[in-house]
């Protein structure tokens, strides 16, 4: 594991967007376990583009979820400061948080996905109900609705299109709700993810019921209870699809799988929560990967694809 003494860090957190109170958290967690290691560690709360970093700062701990901290943002500005920073570069950071580039990279690569349309400003779905509308750049479930009734579609466009003028429809596929975590070319122990609530599915509210006590939440069963041979499938076309996006460092690939055992890759997370109830940590944790040797190795993966 690298020797993090004395190393001098700062852990980037918070942000401008709609993930900034799970983000504060994950950071909260991230300084405590580099201390932990002997790190000399700043917790920065960013809101914009002009945050202040300490001075002598080594490495940039990017703990920013979604919009500006995961969409090659901060990153750019991270270069541009010549400080090196944890998780993808721009190029595959801009890429994982669009749903539709990632999509049409799954195609081109043979990964399995759902059936999808691209539409634009103001247009209506033409895919068969149910289907799910998604607001292509956005995390944690924000901006996700599922449509399963004719009358109900006007209603839910109108609140979709609040997200931009380009949107995702994506059949709907009735599953078991799966993940995968990545670390380099590793793929940890599969979770199964199962809202308490019957009819509900893992939104940002059950993701983060910390922050949302009226939340119902859900069960995560990590080892997901798979035959082997079906976890090795989905752990295989996590990675696949991991590869397709170019990705090298750490991330979170989120799977349906039918009840004939065949999984979809929905999308990928490149800088996966890392708060009490996240699921990456999780997953290391039954891999036999302590929270701290998780941020350890996250750095170390980090420096060297950037040297």
């Amino acid at each position: 594991m690298i020797d993090l003494n004395g190393k001098n860090i700062a852990v980037l957190m918070g942000g401008p967007g709609n993930e900034r109170q799970v983000s504060l958290a994950s950071g909260a967690g991230v300084a405590q376990a580099l201390r932990s290691l002997g790190a000399v560690v700043t917790e920065v709360d960013v809101t914009g583009p002009d945050f202040v970093l300490p001075t002598g700062t080594e490495v940039g701990f990017n703990v920013i979820h979604g919009t500006f901290g995961e969409d090659g943002q901060m990153q750019r500005i991270m270069e541009t400061r010549g400080v090196r920073y944890t998780g993808e570069g721009v190029a595959g950071s801009e890429v994982a948080i669009d749903k539709i580039a990632t999509k049409q990279r799954f195609l081109a690569r043979g990964v399995p996905t759902a059936a999808f349309e691209i539409l634009h400003d103001g247009a209506m779905p033409t895919l068969p109900l149910p289907y799910v509308v998604k607001a292509p750049r956005e995390g944690s479930s924000v901006g996700v609705f599922i449509v399963r009734e004719a009358d109900k579609v006007a209603e839910t466009m109108r609140d979709a299109w609040v997200f931009g003028r380009e949107l995702l429809v994506e059949q709907f596929i009735r599953g078991r709700e799966l993940t995968v975590g990545i670390v380099g070319d590793l793929a940890l122990p599969v979770i199964e993810i199962r809202p308490k609530k019957a009819g509900e599915f893992y939104d940002f509210a059950n993701k983060y019921n910390f922050l949302n006590p009226q939340a119902a939440g859900a069960d995560h069963f990590c080892p997901a209870p798979l035959r082997e041979e079906v976890t090795r499938r989905v752990q295989e076309v996590a990675l696949a699809a991991k590869d397709a996006l170019g990705l090298e460092v750490y991330s979170r690939v989120d799977v349906l799988l039918t009840a004939e055992d065949e999984p979809f890759v929905l999308e990928i997370n490149t800088i996966p929560g890392m708060t009490p109830v996240s699921l990456l940590p999780e997953a290391a944790a039954a891999a036999g990967l302590s929270y701290a040797e998780l941020c350890a190795r996250v750095i170390e993966l980090s420096l060297a694809r950037r040297p």
